[in-house]
């Protein structure tokens, strides 16, 4: 038995081959179905976000593993296996456990920390669970990855500092006004920058959101989306008038806010406070202009060293959590190799209760004058007997499986209770599979 992924993420591929191999969640049954029919593969679970696809998959041998889960990208994308090789990954036993739980931390994201992955995993492993995809090894490997990764988020914080410019202007924001709810702010430039910039005040509960952009068209359609108003370039005076934040993000090559504009802008606001964020390059708002009373002006540079500093806090949140994860994994393989004893202790539960039963046919052939009643008495507590003189015997074996003279302390368990092999062949893991499902 062996942990396996074979993947693709913004490491290997580029955004335009990612978005050629994701899997819509209206055919990933098919897909888990289509892996676990296929040769080699028991447990299998896919995982899509928009910076990575991978399967992940419990293979009874690596190599073949390996072979048949690229084949079925292959097939399922209709893409020959060359072209799309160079692009995958492959990670196998301690290494692709080590990579989920970075996955589901943050660690391998993008954006380092980030806490979104968790929830499209967890979501991930329960598609192929209500699809009957996973079994013993995926439900535990999964559940103790889900419940570690909440712990990380719990305990370190290490998705709440701000590592992006747009997301620390809204964080700065957030420092300056005790509530954003009952704030009017004002985006100016409807590009990238300020839809994310839109995005996060949408998220931390601002309602009242302007957009003024040189193309009303995309203000609108920006405004729309965060249910705001859209103001054409001509309105701006107007809108700076109403606003109580600014963060201002286009690309022009000129200044978008003047001495003269904010000096016409302060007449009609009647002492209230101003303030700007320019994280425009060039920069959209006149420096100086920081100078009036009731003005407060921030710009990118002042916005990068928090980001720097967050960044710095995340990546020694990081290495903390690489060394929980070495613990976790460690864990992970110490259950697994109790595994092992799983035929053993199911081969010897098998011949006990062979034993009982002949000794319960011999009862009623001797005494064929016991009724039904006091047959399933005797039944009872010799069943009774069998489990509890098993019951040491299995914890001790449990034990000894993570010893490092396990082979050893096996073979001599077995010649104990005289397990034959073909016993245990006919009671190997993934024979015995289903009566440890959960």
């Amino acid at each position: 038995m062996h942990v396996m992924v074979v993947g693709l993420n913004y490491r290997t591929a580029p955004v335009e081959i990612r978005e050629k191999f994701t899997f819509s969640e209206e055919k990933i049954g098919q897909a888990l179905l289509r892996l676990k029919q296929t040769k080699s593969i028991l447990e299998a679970v896919i995982v899509g976000t928009c910076n990575r696809t991978e399967v992940y998959a419990i293979v009874d041998q690596l190599h073949t593993g390996e072979h048949f889960i690229k084949k079925f990208y292959s097939e399922w994308f209709s893409v020959s296996k060359e072209k799309i090789i160079p692009f995958l990954y492959v990670k196998k036993d301690f290494e692709a456990t080590e990579h989920l739980f970075k996955v589901i931390t943050g660690l391998d994201s993008m954006i380092l920390g980030e806490t979104q992955v968790l929830g499209q995993v967890r979501q991930a492993f329960f598609l192929a669970q209500h699809h009957e995809a996973t079994g013993t090894i995926f439900n535990t490997l999964f559940k103790q990855a889900i419940t570690f990764a909440k712990k990380v988020h719990s305990k370190t914080r290490i998705g709440e500092k701000a590592v992006s410019v747009s997301y620390a202007a809204v964080e700065l924001a957030k420092k300056i006004f005790s509530r954003l709810d009952d704030k009017n702010v004002l985006i100016i430039g409807a590009g990238e920058m300020g839809e994310l910039t839109a995005i996060h005040l949408y998220s931390n509960g601002v309602k009242h959101v302007m957009v003024v952009n040189r193309t009303y068209e995309k203000a609108e359609k920006m405004a729309k989306a965060f249910k705001g108003e859209a103001y054409t370039m001509e309105q701006l005076k107007l809108a700076l008038t109403k606003a109580d934040i600014v963060i201002s993000s286009t690309g022009s090559n000129s200044l978008i806010i003047n001495n003269s504009l904010i000096e016409e802008v302060i007449k009609e606001r009647s002492d209230k406070p101003l303030f700007l964020i320019d994280i425009a390059v060039p920069r959209d708002i006149d420096p100086s202009i920081g100078n009036f009373d009731n003005v407060h002006l921030y710009n990118i540079d002042d916005l990068q060293d928090i980001v720097d500093s967050n960044m710095k806090e995340r990546q020694i949140i990081a290495n903390q959590v690489n060394n929980w994860i070495a613990s976790e994994v460690e864990e992970f393989y110490r259950w697994v190799n109790t595994l092992g004893v799983i035929p053993l202790i199911a081969a010897l539960r098998e011949k006990s209760l062979i034993i009982q039963e002949e000794t319960m046919n011999s009862i009623e052939k001797k005494l064929p004058h016991l009724s039904e009643r006091e047959l399933k008495v005797i039944r009872k507590h010799t069943k009774s007997i069998v489990n509890q003189l098993l019951k040491n015997p299995i914890i001790k074996v449990k034990e000894m499986a993570v010893q490092p003279d396990a082979e050893n302390m096996m073979r001599f368990f077995k010649e104990i209770f005289g397990l034959e092999d073909e016993e245990l062949k006919t009671n190997s893991v993934y024979k015995t599979y289903n009566i440890f499902r959960k």
